[in-house]
Order: structure tokens, then sequence, then C-alpha cells
């Protein structure tokens, strides 16, 4: 029987998309109670939040800050077990790094940080302490992602040798006619970080694409462009070149009218190709020359067989569609897990650790900055 946490949150407040989906997901399973929360920077907007989640107001704070002191005075088994970081790209870093240093375990939003720098001090400060880190990489939560994931990892589809990934949106164009000032902020580097387009959905292309194969980016060529006329980007174009030879094309952009969450990646093999599409996601595709294609199905039991991964994170049977929010959902249940391993002094298993980590955080950035530098520099290869 797993031992119910108790979650605080920094951010989440009323009106916000990101937060509530949080608070959901870590709830599905029944093995976390939202406990505190410092929802908004306005103090009677977290309490009204609190309110609304029938939180009891001493719990319900005005600053980060002030929830990470008042939890820690608390006794152990009355404060809360982990926080999760839901603000602003700009406050990731200082509000987890607090919380890492108050001896809470984490739970943030990505992009992690808005540099390399803070990204490899909030990495080396989740070693020193031990605490549990996850990062919210949405679509590696997915059952038929790891189902893919185990195919490559077996061999299914044979040497690896081309990934194709996209990931086109329309919301920031739209954005930029009805609400000019929402639309603002998100390419100000100021809120978002070196990039919008490709900090936002570009580094969950590359993230999925390094986690089904397994392999790493090395280098980028990027063309990134800025239709709206901000300060940052809002499409992009990138060539990869990953491990082993490898080669890749990732596109990404938030300016394409009608388009809602196209993610689509496609893993090219010398015997096989696999494709997955999240707007569709609970079918994995299998194609070869000489045979005839596979669609593979989840909630089935030959998909448990084939990947304990999958399996582990399947609720309902087949037919009975899982999604976006039982993707995040997967990722707190091996997060809290994880979290409960630790305290029973046990070494967590490597089904409780997928999920994405410090470290990925890391990639992220790293992939963002190599990105906006190759295509500053006028479309040459740069390191990762």
């Amino acid at each position: 029987m797993r031992k119910i946490l108790k979650m605080g949150m920094a951010g989440g407040g009323i009106g916000a998309f990101i937060g509530e989906i949080h608070r959901k997901a870590a709830r599905m399973d029944g093995y976390v109670q939202m406990t505190a929360g410092a929802f908004d920077i306005v103090p009677e907007k977290s309490l009204e939040q609190g309110r609304i989640l029938g939180l009891d107001p001493a719990r319900c704070y005005g600053t980060a800050a002030e929830m990470i002191a008042a939890e820690r005075a608390l006794p152990p088994g009355e404060r809360v077990d982990f926080i999760s970081v839901c603000t602003p790209n700009s406050t990731h870093f200082p509000i987890a790094k607090a919380c890492l240093e108050a001896g809470f375990d984490v739970m943030c939003e990505k992009p992690m940080t808005m540099t390399v720098k803070e990204a490899e001090e909030l990495a080396a400060l989740v070693k020193r302490t031990g605490r549990v880190f996850g990062l919210l990489h949405t679509y590696t939560g997915y059952p038929m992602v790891k189902l893919a994931k185990d195919m490559v990892k077996d061999g299914d589809l044979g040497r690896i040798r081309k990934v194709v990934v996209q990931y086109p949106q329309g919301w920031l164009g739209n954005l930029a006619r009805t609400m000019p000032l929402k639309a603002a902020w998100r390419t100000d580097p100021k809120a978002s970080g070196a990039s919008c387009c490709m900090g936002d959905i570009g580094t969950h292309a590359a993230n999925l694409a390094e986690y089904i194969t397994g392999l790493k980016i090395t280098e980028v060529l990027a063309d990134l462009s800025r239709y709206l006329g901000g300060r940052l980007d809002d499409d992009g174009n990138v060539l990869l070149h990953m491990q082993k030879g490898v080669k890749g094309v990732l596109t990404a952009t938030q300016v394409g009218p009608g388009e809602e969450n196209n993610l689509h990646i496609w893993v090219y093999g010398d015997k096989k190709t696999l494709c997955w599409y999240q707007e569709n996601p609970n079918y994995l595709r299998v194609l070869a020359d000489t045979e005839p294609e596979q669609v593979w199905k989840r909630g089935n039991a030959y998909v448990a067989a084939k990947s304990p991964a999958a399996g582990r994170s399947t609720r309902t049977p087949c037919g009975h569609p899982e999604a976006f929010i039982e993707a995040f959902a997967n990722h707190y249940m091996n997060f809290t897990d994880t979290i409960r391993a630790r305290a029973a002094k046990r070494k967590p298993t490597a089904l409780e650790l997928d999920f994405p980590s410090v470290d990925d955080g890391v990639r992220g950035m790293k992939f963002i900055t190599a990105v906006v530098a190759s295509s500053r520099n006028g479309g040459v290869w740069t390191k990762i």
C-alpha cells in the first residue's frame, strides 16, 4: 500500500492552466493529498485558490519563500513531502533551489531554468542534497511512447538511421491577434528565456526523440523565425546529429493556423519504422517493407508483455482512451514512488525511476542554447 504524500505548490492560481493539470494528475491515483500552496503573488488570490481546493487557510501562503519556511518549521509528519513548481519560467530556478536547500523534493515545470549555468547548479544541488527532482516533460509519460522506447531498445527496428519529429501549434498566432499583451510576454526573454517556440515545445520534441531512441543529440543546425515580430522565435527548423551516427529533423511552430497539439514522431531503423501521434496517443504504428502494417493498441495484454513500463502506466482497459492528464499522472506516480522508496531506504526500481529528471532539464537548456546560437550565427553546426 502506497503511503499518501502531502503536496505543496508554487503557482497554479485561479485561471492558471498547467497548475490545475498538475493537481489533477498528482491526485489521480489517490496517493497524493494537496496540502499547501503559494498559488499567486497576490496573497488574497492565493487564499481564494486554497479555499476552492478546500485547504486550511493557514497553509495558503503569499509567496513561495513563505511556504517553504513555514512548511519546513512543521514536524516531519505534518509538513508537505514535496513541492511542485508551476510558476513562470523565470522563477523556476530560485524556487526549486530554495525547495531543495530546505529539504523538499521537487517536481518542476519546464524549461527547468533560464540558463545552462542555472541548470547545472540545480543538478549539482540535487546530487549534493540527495533529493528527488522531477521535470514535467509530459509526452514521455504516455504508455505507447514507453512501448516505442522498449521496441527500439530490444532491436525491433534494427539499427536506427533517422528520427523525424514535428510539433506544430497555432495558438500563439491567434493569441497575438486577440490578446496581444498575453502573447507579448511569451516572446520576451526576461519572462521566457532565450527562446519561445524552441524553449516551450521544441524541447519537448527533442526530449521525446532522445527518450525513445536512447540516443543523445550531439549537434544542431538551426533556423529560427519571428513571424509575429516579437523578440524571440515563434517557429524553427533544426537538423540533428545524434549518437551512433543517427541523423534527425526537428520542426516546431506556434503560428500554424488550425494546428492544435500536433506532436508526431517517426523513428526509422534499417528493418522497421515506428510512428506515434500525440493527438491519437493510444496507438503505435510499426511499418516494414515485407510485412503488413502493425497497430499496437494501448491497454492490451500484449503491450504490457512487451513493455512493463507501458503496462505500469496503463489504468483502463483497451478501448477506453487515456491521454494527456494520465501521462502527467504517470510521471507523478513514478516520482512519488521514488520518494517512497528513498524514505524506506530502498533503492528505487528502474520502472519507478522512469520519469524526467534534473539531467533532462540540463539537456533541455543545452539544446535551447545550442539552437539559438546556431541560428544567430547564420545556421552553423553547433555542439551540445
